[in-house]
């Protein structure tokens, strides 16, 4: 059974769900998902998981991401990107780059981002959207995100009789950049919108990685044991391989969250975790039943 990652570069105007059944389709693979939705409007890095890879997606949503956004300002649409409905225009009076990346810098950090309405968040059982579609209000929730590194990467430009500017940032899991981009209009005084998006990162994937869904195959597969090169490997016996595929817990400590063991072959057999009721043993956290390519 082939298992592993593929590092797509999606194109504009298709849903995430679009990429993962086209890939579905030419490997001739159902069990496929992937690891962190891009809006149709977004292009960029979409990890797909394959097979046994999806056994590791939640280790893959927790990364931190980096994007290139690119903002029209003074528009201001029901969806919070440029796909919507506009509710209002307005005319920019004495907005300068420098008071961009002024407000910009000011978002490094930590805060409370509220989550768009046109999302797929479940609020009392429902995604957010069909209440949005619908003309139901409701309360959005708000969750903490983080700002790592954000900078202007194209300044101030009128095109069509509106400024656009761009910048990049690397936020947190569960960032709406949609989101962001209306709280640094709020931070402005001025509305804005989202116009375009291109992930550019997630985790160690770089969209210099990425291929197109034309270059699917199934031998562009990376291994999951590559996937997760940052944490600590360990090759064991046969003897003890029958022993971890039955769930044994180790007498070892794990320092660096987690731990790859694989067999002779330098198969991946399992992954560990820390045994929370002695931190000095390690229990699994997913188990792997064949090769992965």
């Amino acid at each position: 059974m082939s298992s592993g990652l593929l590092i797509i570069n999606k194109p504009k105007d298709i849903t995430s769900r679009d990429v993962v059944n086209t890939v579905s389709r030419k490997l001739g693979i159902k069990h496929i998902g992937h690891t962190g939705t891009l809006d149709p409007i977004a292009t960029g890095v979409l990890v797909l998981a394959v097979n046994d890879g999806c056994k590791i997606i939640e280790l893959l949503t927790a990364v931190e991401k980096e994007y290139i956004a690119e903002v029209l300002v003074g528009v201001e649409t029901d969806t919070l990107d440029s796909t919507g409905n506009i509710l209002n225009t307005y005319n920019i009076e004495n907005l300068t780059n420098e008071k961009v990346e002024k407000v910009l810098a000011s978002f490094i950090g930590k805060y409370e981002q509220e989550v768009p309405k046109y999302s797929a968040v479940h609020v009392n059982g429902k995604r957010l959207y069909e209440y949005a579609r619908n003309n139901i209000e409701v309360i959005l929730p708000k969750r903490e995100v983080e700002i790592k590194e954000i900078e202007l990467v194209k300044p101030l430009e009128k095109i069509d009789n509106f400024y656009h500017f761009s910048f990049r940032v690397k936020v947190s899991k569960g960032t709406y950049i949609r989101s962001l981009i209306r709280d640094i209009g709020n931070q402005l005084h001025i509305p804005c919108t989202m116009n375009q998006l291109t992930r550019t990162k997630q985790g160690d994937f770089d969209i210099s990685e990425s291929i197109s869904l034309d270059e699917v195959e199934i031998d562009k597969l990376i291994p999951i044991k590559e996937a997760l090169k940052d944490y600590e490997q360990m090759i064991v016996d046969e003897y003890m391989e029958s022993k971890i595929r039955n769930g044994i817990i180790l007498d070892k400590k794990i320092e660096n969250g987690y731990l790859l063991l694989l067999n002779q072959k330098e198969e991946l057999v399992a992954i560990y975790q820390p045994y929370q009721k002695d931190l000095s043993k390690s229990k699994p956290y997913k188990v792997f039943g064949g090769s992965e390519l």
